[in-house]
This record gives C-alpha cells, sequence and structure tokens, in this order.
C-alpha cells in the first residue's frame, strides 16, 4: 500500500510524536516540532471583523467567581472588563450555600448591585441517610431566601459523587427529588452540568476527534469503567428533566450534545422544561455555521449566552462567531477544537434572544433595567 504524503507525516507523528525538520525543508536532527507545538500560520487572506464587545448588553449565565474571598479591587477590575464587553449581568454559578452564599454576595454586590447573581450549590454528601432530600430542599428555599437566584449542580453529579454506601448517585437518583420539586415551587431554574464530552468515553487513539486535548490533559480520559458511560449519565439528565416538568433546567455546555444539533433539537421539542447554555462549547457552532444558524434560529427560545471560565479575551470569539460572517478564523485554545471558527451572522432578534431576553424569562433577580426594554 502507498501513502501519501500527508499520511506518511501522521505516521511519523503517532509513532514519534515528533518530525525532525532542517533548513531547506530537509529532515534532519537540527529542529524537532511536536504535534502541540505545530502552529502554522495561515496565509489565507479574507475580510475579518474581529468583535471585542456584545452588539447588545449580555447576561453571561454560566461565570465561575470566588465571591467570598474577592477584594474590592478585584470586583472593580472585573465590572471595569464587563463594561468593555457589554457584559450587563454575571450568573456567578460558584455561590456555595448558608453563609459564604451570603458573605460572597454582599462582597460582590455591595458596590456593584445588579451586575452580580448568585446561583446556590448543593452538598451531596449525606444522600442515603433518612431525610436528606427534605434537608436539601430546606437548605435551598434558605438560599433562596438569602438572595440566590437558581441552583447550580456540578459534574460530580453521575461522576464522582457517592452515596453513605459508596454507591455511585445517579443523575435521575429519586432520593434528590425534593431538591428539585423545591427549584420548581421556588421558581428558580437549576443550571446542571453532567458527564463531560462524548470523546473522552471514546477509544484514545488516532481516530479521537479531541486526541491533542486528551495527549496534553490524560485525566480527561474516561477508559471502561473509571465512570458511568457518558450516554448513560446524559440519559439519566434527561429522565430527570421528564419526571419533574416543573421545574426548568439549562443544560450546561449545550448538553454535550453540539456536535449532534439535530438529536439535541429532539430533546429540546420532546422536553419543554429543557433549555441549555452555551459556555465553553462555541467550537462546535463555529465549525459548522450554515446548520448552527438554521438551529439557533429555530431554537433561539431555548439557549442562553454563557461562557464558562472567565477570561475577557475568549469571549470575543463568541462575539464574532454570533454576530460576523467571517472565514476561517482562530478558536481561543487550540486543544479544545483543532479546526477553524465561521461566523453564523446571526439576525439581531436571535441574538437578544441569546444574549439577554432568554436569562431574563427564567432568572429572577437579573435587574432588567440593565437591558434593552
Amino acid at each position: 500500500m502507498r501513502l501519501t504524503s500527508v499520511e506518511f507525516v501522521g505516521v511519523l507523528l503517532l509513532l514519534f510524536g515528533t518530525l525532525p525538520v532542517g533548513p531547506g525543508g530537509a529532515v534532519s536532527g537540527q529542529q524537532r516540532v511536536t504535534v502541540d507545538e505545530y502552529e502554522p500560520r495561515t496565509t489565507l487572506v479574507v475580510p475579518g471583523n474581529p468583535v471585542t464587545s456584545a452588539r447588545f448588553p449580555f447576561a453571561d449565565i454560566h461565570g465561575h467567581q470566588s465571591g467570598a474571598r474577592m477584594s474590592p479591587g478585584d470586583v472593580d477590575r472585573l465590572v471595569g472588563e464587563m463594561d468593555e464587553l457589554n457584559m450587563a449581568v454575571m450568573v456567578n454559578l460558584s455561590g456555595g450555600s448558608g453563609a459564604s452564599l451570603v458573605t460572597g454576595l454582599e462582597n460582590m454586590t455591595r458596590d456593584n448591585p445588579g451586575r452580580f447573581v448568585f446561583f446556590a450549590n448543593v452538598d451531596f454528601r449525606g444522600v442515603g441517610e433518612p431525610g436528606w432530600g427534605e434537608r436539601a430542599a430546606a437548605q435551598l428555599e434558605a438560599d433562596v431566601a438569602a438572595g440566590a437566584a437558581g441552583l447550580k449542580i456540578f459534574k460530580g453529579l453521575g461522576l464522582s459523587n457517592r452515596d453513605t454506601d459508596g454507591n455511585r448517585i445517579p443523575v435521575d437518583d429519586p432520593r434528590i427529588d425534593p431538591v428539585w420539586a423545591k427549584a420548581g415551587e421556588l421558581g428558580i431554574p437549576v443550571l446542571i452540568h453532567s458527564a463531560d464530552p462524548a470523546e473522552f468515553w471514546q477509544p484514545y487513539d488516532r481516530f479521537n476527534e479531541r486526541w491533542l486535548e486528551l495527549t496534553l490533559r490524560p485525566r480527561r480520559i474516561q477508559p471502561p469503567g473509571r465512570s458511568a458511560p457518558f450516554e448513560q449519565i446524559i440519559g439519566e439528565q434527561h429522565n430527570l428533566f421528564r419526571r419533574h416538568r416543573n421545574t426548568n433546567f439549562i443544560s450546561a455546555h449545550l448538553g454535550w450534545l453540539g456536535h449532534d444539533l439535530e438529536r439535541l433539537g429532539g430533546l429540546l421539542d420532546e422536553i419543554p422544561n429543557m433549555y441549555v447554555g452555551l459556555g465553553a462549547v462555541v467550537y462546535e457552532l463555529g465549525r459548522q455555521p450554515r446548520f448552527a444558524r438554521r438551529w439557533l434560529t429555530e431554537y433561539q427560545d431555548r439557549v442562553l449566552m454563557g461562557k464558562d471560565s472567565y477570561n475577557q479575551e475568549e469571549f470575543h470569539t463568541y462575539f464574532r462567531v454570533f454576530e460576523t460572517d467571517d472565514d476561517y478564523f482562530d478558536y481561543y485554545r487550540k486543544y479544545h477544537a483543532f479546526w477553524q471558527m465561521y461566523g453564523l451572522d446571526l439576525p439581531d432578534e436571535v441574538l437578544r434572544k441569546i444574549y439577554y431576553e432568554n436569562a431574563l424569562d427564567l432568572v429572577p433577580k437579573i435587574d432588567r433595567s440593565l437591558f434593552p426594554a
């Protein structure tokens, strides 16, 4: 079998991890370039429109800040960067519970009223003890009375959280039902992260689309037996949504189904209390601009803007994907997506829904005066 030059280079990289390159392009031992160091500079010349501030004020539904530990100067700097981004409100999903929630809210909102909204968190230690669900629901009610506007569930539920007998706690474990019911009763949304990208569970080989990321961060690999399968965990999430129709759920990271928007759309059609956030997954939309544009237009009422880990410059990629029709530009982290982005050029009415209108409908305690009428 004869290999093309591209295939031959691929074999060398797989076998040795590096390809020595010498002057004039000749293979030698003078320079070694690993696959994670390879950063080709495109020769493509096309119009470009970098965007550093959103067209409309937006609510970041997926923020993380250590509110109780931030100094007044830290908060002021963050608010200044939010202003530059046109971020009107940040939802802090790391709100905690009890005293830490109260301290964080006071610390971040004392001099910046309306700019931060906190979601409470649940401690799943103790699941299995008699009355745990009722006590957790009562704590959630107290946290909402103290200022929380929602509930954030981290990915440990379904992956690593254990009950008092040492067993994995499924996402749809009925022992947690009082918490979900209380959220519905209080009229607050639940933003929930279940599982991780599906590729983490796929074989770690040359066919894995996220091979580079898994090579650089091998702890993300999910070999058989390490945890429940991907489909089982997200299936439990969807069962949870179906069972608690009176509670609104926001599935973080496009429910890890951004690579299969048709399937995700089918779930949104079936489950009217399910919404999705965009945190850390714009790379999925930016590589399928035509279909993603149609999809976001169809499901514009069910998608909320969010970024996840905070970095001011990384928001610029979101704005450029959503607001321009630019071709072939960089994603902000090559190990998440070893491909280029394309602009979706979303209509203004869709941008408004995603940037702030859906958040205003779902999240109580967001100050409406910070957004267009």
